[in-house]
């Protein structure tokens, strides 16, 4: 509480102490920055509505006329539970595989784990936990599979596309269930059968679930983990309301069986790729939860948000200090979706919902629209007044203060007072993150994996496509400045 109090009074005497001459002198670009602010205020407030309806009002009416349609049709399906297992301490795997097999002994109709490994040590720990589950569930064993696909450690998506072979193999039902579970991630107990009631309607393709987080590392990097996924919470609230999340997380998604077997898509998370004007072929080292996106985004199946079973992520920090290791998953996750938001826009609006095309066109104008306003304060401090900057610092304290209460109700629990201040971070740094990769979308790298796309010897082709892309990022900041500037009356 004492530091919420001195937040506000730092916030308020920042405010005061600016002479109100000085406010005259920098209106043009404080006018500049509230019409960018609007605008984002104005987006981030219809999705806050749309969160709050889907959450108190659409959501508890879909999950019950799904569950009166599965009961209707008196079958019980079986569920397929997907786990790749790789450089994963043995202590945070044991608990992973103790909630997968817990929920497979739960389910109704049954479950058969399919786990890919590279090491045979984790073979032998997932026997050991299926066999300790099993003694809490007698009767119980015949209802439970388990296959282990030994793979060579050539990534992720040659692990996934093994396994959904080896899944097709066992001929799953129509109806029937796959799910995506990441070697960190502990799925809830009763994941299959508060799941599986929802793929009777016969246009669903996916389904995700809310995330949690059991972060280890400093208390920035714990808060900041927090604050995401509270965020991720209203944003996927938002996007279920219109039928069409923005990704199905790689931590813990649920497919439909017949449709994650397809050919199609198996070749697609296997070897998915974009033809870029500039430079060339790329071919997609991360991201497999974008391609699996995309490949049903592109097919229309709706893909929908279960804000009531939780996913807990167990997070391990990359690098020592905090702003090293947010920027390092800020370039994977980034890059993900910049490498896929291309074609997504390029998909009819009719087809994936106009609400949804216009979300993911927002994720690309959000990178320039959150630098803009920076970038017009710190013009402004040099060749206006420095005044201007207390009054910015207060806006943007008032705001993200603002922004995280209303978040947080969404949790229904109060924030620490570090959250304003990673709220900040997250969006401008966010936003230069975004637009390094923006021109550099051949850049890939894995967290726990020493391969990158980008590893070997250096041809005089990819150098002068290196150099193609510095001179791009440049001028597009350029003409960014160039831009505020002359909004803003400076110049």
């Amino acid at each position: 509480m004492l530091a919420h109090v001195i937040y506000i009074l730092s916030m308020t005497i920042l405010a005061l102490s600016v002479p109100h001459p000085t406010v005259s002198a920098v209106s043009g670009t404080l006018i500049t920055v509230g019409l960018i602010g609007a605008w984002r205020y104005a987006w981030a407030g219809i999705n806050l509505a749309r969160a709050a309806y889907f959450l108190n009002f659409a959501y508890p009416r879909r999950r019950h006329l799904a569950a009166e349609a599965y009961t209707a049709r008196g079958l019980k399906d079986h569920a397929y539970f997907l786990v790749t297992t790789y450089k994963i301490a043995p202590e945070i795997s044991t608990r992973v595989y103790r909630s997968i097999f817990e929920a497979a002994f739960r389910a109704t109709g049954g479950a058969t784990i399919v786990a890919s490994i590279v090491d045979e040590a984790d073979a032998r720990l997932i026997r050991r936990v299926m066999a300790s589950v099993a003694l809490h569930h007698p009767g119980r064993e015949a209802m439970v599979g388990l296959k282990i696909d030994k793979i060579a450690g050539t990534g992720k998506r040659d692990a996934l596309a093994t396994s959904l072979r080896s899944i097709a193999r066992l001929n799953p039902g129509r109806n029937d269930i796959v799910v995506f579970v990441d070697g960190d991630s502990c799925v809830p107990h009763d994941v299959v059968d508060r799941s599986i009631p929802f793929f009777t309607d016969p246009s669903v393709g996916a389904v995700t679930t809310d995330e949690l987080s059991d972060t280890q590392g400093g208390k920035l990097f714990r808060d900041w983990f927090d604050l995401r996924f509270s965020q991720r919470h209203v944003m996927m609230s938002s996007m279920s309301l219109g039928g069409r999340v923005l990704t199905l997380t790689g931590r813990m998604s649920i497919f439909r069986a017949s449709l994650a077997t397809d050919p199609g898509f198996v070749d697609l998370v296997r070897n998915d790729f974009i033809d870029h004007w500039r430079l060339g072929r790329v071919h997609f080292l991360t991201g497999d939860d974008k391609s699996t996106w995309y490949w049903l985004l592109q097919r229309g199946y709706k893909m929908l948000y279960l804000p009531d079973l939780c996913t807990l992520s167990i997070e391990t920090q990359p690098k020592d200090g905090f702003f090293e290791s947010a920027t390092t998953l800020m370039t994977r996750w980034f890059g993900n979706m910049l490498r896929t938001n291309a074609r997504a826009l390029a998909l009819p609006a009719s087809r994936i919902g106009y609400f949804t095309w216009w979300s993911i066109l927002d994720q690309a104008l959000s990178i320039w629209t959150t630098l803009a306003g920076p970038a017009s304060i710190l013009l402004a401090a040099f060749f206006v007044s420095p005044w201007i900057l207390p009054i910015y610092l207060a806006w943007v304290m008032f705001t993200r203060y603002l922004f995280c209460t209303v978040i947080m109700t969404f949790r229904g629990k109060s924030f620490p007072i570090t959250y304003p201040f990673l709220l900040y971070f997250s969006q401008v740094g966010g936003a230069i993150v975004k637009s390094f990769i923006l021109f550099r979308l051949d850049r890939q790298r894995w967290t726990r994996q020493s391969g990158s796309g980008s590893a070997r010897a250096i041809p005089l082709g990819q150098r002068w496509r290196a150099m193609s892309s510095t001179y791009m990022h440049c001028l597009a900041l350029g003409w960014l400045i160039l831009g505020v500037a002359y909004v803003g009356n400076i110049i």
